[in-house]
């Protein structure tokens, strides 16, 4: 076993043995989730979950979402430029549909798309990370997992805070929230938003370019109306602009594809020298209704939502200066506009829960200018994409959860879907200023699939409960957006699909609670990103994957004050059926998916005074396609420890944070090509900072 995993696991040992000593209670009854679109105690729910409340946010610094995957064992986040590329249980980015293998969902409002993939977590009440694949009730893409925020419910007194941080690289963050009653019981309204910017740690020494190489700015606000004009009857309107620049990239281009990945260092990148602004700009504002209404026997529940989404970038087209390349770029302008609409009955009728609806979307993506300019031959080759993609989905969806015996409960659930693109694709290129002719594609693909999942809950004991599930995954296929040749077998790719198998345990004891699960997955055309020479990339299907390993977390109490906290994260995720016609890789390791994460934490935690914690965050050995190369490479693991200290006096919180204690560094994201391109990225270096926060 490798060292670092063996340390944690020891430590893990040591302090659960601690607990039989431990004389205070605490109990974990009052934990309730919504996994199943009703809520329920966590313990009767047939699945692996990570729950992440309000207090753990604040103790912790969670900020956003990437910063709250970093809890959840076996999944990350990488990159800081194409999006946010999301890895779980070896499930990746799938690059042309821009769809993340783990959806977003903040009461019922949906975020899936890589640009679209950081919601606000300044209202939040409890953020619930259900894991394995979860289309039955939540539908496409949902191939891996599901994050579900749920903000806060306001009471009839206005109540709030507000907050700022400042710290090292002049990053500035505020956040402010609001909520209470108009018109008392009947209308309720609340405002929330954050805002940051940070300087960023790399240097751009290139003559009349803004120096801050990696600055980057975000504004997050929301607002809703929530009208109850009944005991039974109520609406809510929420609506959200968020707006987010990030600039040049938490990395280098090595300019080098025959370097060893593990041979470059985060201080490589510390100073840059490129000649064209790099940078990603988006706009988002979305718009939701949700209405409810309770019957005697059932619950009857509409989401509306409207979303557009623009994203801009621009890049350095060889991230580099000093080159043949100089003054040229790459570009990606995109927007979307997308209609969700879900209808869903719920209710439990004797001792049977159960829940159902209907689902449909119709998202629109305009996609242009996309592409490149490049020197070749001794002129400017320029190839430009403009393309019109859509996609509607229509889906039926049920599950029902049925007692057997005394201590049995089953659960069938079953989704069907059916899903219609198309794509409307104009290629243009120029070389040395002429025109060349344009390719036209124009193509069109419906799917249809069903989605069913089984499984059985033991309630051994009040404290014990055991469980057993098989499911179903699915993530979409689609139609490549950069395209110079062919018809629909070199422009498009299939659904990607997913056979499941999960057993489990949960134990809550007075001082403690202990999850374990172990899983297996069988996948079926993985959707995967490859380099066909040059800058070309597509998206195609490799045939067959598994991935198998274990889940542990768990969180003791030793007193009323001191907590403790962990998780463990090991896979073994492999291509069984992998031929990209230039290499063979079965039996490799899936890119993106380190062998273990792991997570251990101490917290002194107090309503006044004195309080802290100390976490630490480990992932293991990770594998990179290398386009150049035709070759899996493995880039080393590390640990990252954070500290947090304050204290609290009536209505103020004051702290400090000092995150990445030891400076230690890793490589997040890996992409070359035979270009000359080898894009590798890397995790920040050491941060510190204090902050306030005042509630009312």
């Amino acid at each position: 076993m490798n060292k670092k995993v063996l340390a944690f696991a020891m430590i893990s040992i040591v302090t659960s043995g601690f607990l039989y000593g431990a004389n205070e209670a605490y109990s974990l009854e009052s934990v309730t989730v919504s996994a199943n679109k009703i809520e329920e105690n966590i313990k009767d729910v047939p699945q692996s979950i990570t729950v992440i409340d309000e207090e753990i946010l604040q103790e912790k610094g969670i900020k956003n979402v990437n910063d709250a995957i970093k809890e959840v064992p076996n999944m990350i986040t990488s990159g800081s430029n194409n999006g946010v590329q999301t890895s779980f249980r070896g499930l990746n980015l799938s690059t042309f549909t821009n769809n993340n293998p783990v959806v977003i969902y903040v009461d019922g409002v949906p975020y899936y798309d890589r640009y679209d993939f950081d919601p606000s977590l300044v209202n939040v009440k409890q953020i619930e990370i259900l894991r394995g694949p979860q289309g039955t009730l939540y539908g496409k893409d949902a191939i891996g997992a599901v994050i579900n925020i749920i903000t806060k419910n306001p009471s009839n007194e206005w109540h709030g805070s507000i907050g700022a941080e400042y710290g090292n690289n002049n990053y500035m963050q505020s956040s402010f929230n609001t909520s209470g009653a108009l018109i008392e019981n009947k209308l309720f309204a609340g405002i929330n938003g954050s805002f940051q910017k940070d300087d960023g740690w790399i240097t751009n020494n290139y003559p009349e370019m803004d120096k801050d190489a990696d600055k980057d700015k975000e504004r997050k606000t929301s607002a809703f109306l929530l009208f109850k004009p009944t005991d039974r009857l109520s609406g809510k309107l929420t609506i959200t602009d968020n707006y987010s620049k990030t600039n040049w990239m938490d990395g280098l281009n090595t300019a080098n594809t025959t370097t060893s990945i593990n041979s470059i260092k985060r201080d490589d990148a510390k100073n840059a020298s490129f000649d064209v602004p790099t940078y990603e700009e988006s706009k988002v504002k979305s718009q939701s209704l949700n209405l409810s209404y309770d019957f005697d026997e059932m619950k009857l529940e509409s989401t509306t939502t409207h979303k557009k989404a623009d994203m801009d970038g621009d890049y350095d087209g060889d991230y580099l200066s000093g080159t043949l390349n100089d003054g040229l770029r790459m570009f990606n302008y995109t927007n979307m506009d997308t209609w969700t609409q879900e209808v869903k009955f719920s209710g439990k009728t004797q001792d049977i829960k159960w829940v159902a609806g209907i689902y449909t979307d119709d998202e629109q993506r305009d996609i242009g200018p996309y592409g490149m300019e490049m020197m070749s031959m001794g002129a400017v080759y320029v190839s430009d994409a403009y393309a019109k993609a859509n996609s509607k989905t229509q889906a039926l969806f049920g599950q029902t959860m049925i007692p057997l015996a005394d201590k049995f409960e089953l659960t069938l659930g079953g989704r069907y879907q059916k899903m219609k693109k198309d794509i409307d694709l104009t290629m243009k290129s120029s070389f040395g200023g002429v025109a060349l002719p344009d390719f036209l594609y124009k193509d069109e693909k419906t799917w249809n699939t069903f989605l069913p999942k089984v499984a059985l809950v033991y309630k051994y004991s009040d404290n014990l409960n055991t469980y057993a599930s098989v499911s179903k995954g699915y993530m979409p296929g689609g139609f490549n957006y950069f395209a110079n040749s062919g018809a629909t077998q070199e422009n498009s790719f299939e659904p990607q699909k997913s056979t499941n198998y999960e057993v489990g345990m949960k134990y809550t004891g007075e001082n403690y609670l202990l999850n374990a699960s172990v899983f297996r997955m069988n996948i079926e055309d993985i959707h995967i990103y490859k380099s066909i020479g040059g800058t070309i990339w597509l998206t195609d299907n490799a045939k067959k994957a598994h991935s198998q390993g274990i889940e542990i977390d768990a969180k003791y109490f030793l007193t009323d004050n001191i907590e403790l906290s962990g998780a463990l994260g090991l896979i073994d995720a492999k291509y069984d059926d992998y031929d990209t016609g230039t290499a063979v890789y079965d039996g490799k390791r899936i890119e993106n998916t380190p062998k273990y994460t792991a997570n251990l934490g101490i917290a002194y935690v107090s309503a006044r005074g004195i309080y802290g914690r100390l976490d630490a965050y480990a992932r293991g050995k990770t594998n990179y396609f290398d386009g150049a190369n035709n070759s899996m490479v493995t880039a080393d693991g590390a640990i990252i420890s954070n500290l947090k200290i304050g204290y609290k006096i009536k209505d103020w919180d004051i702290y400090g944070y000092l995150k990445n204690i030891t400076d230690e560094e890793y490589i997040d994201s890996f992409r070359s090509s035979s270009a000359g391109m080898q894009i590798v990225g890397f995790n920040e270096p050491r941060t510190f900072g204090v902050g306030f926060r005042y509630t009312f």
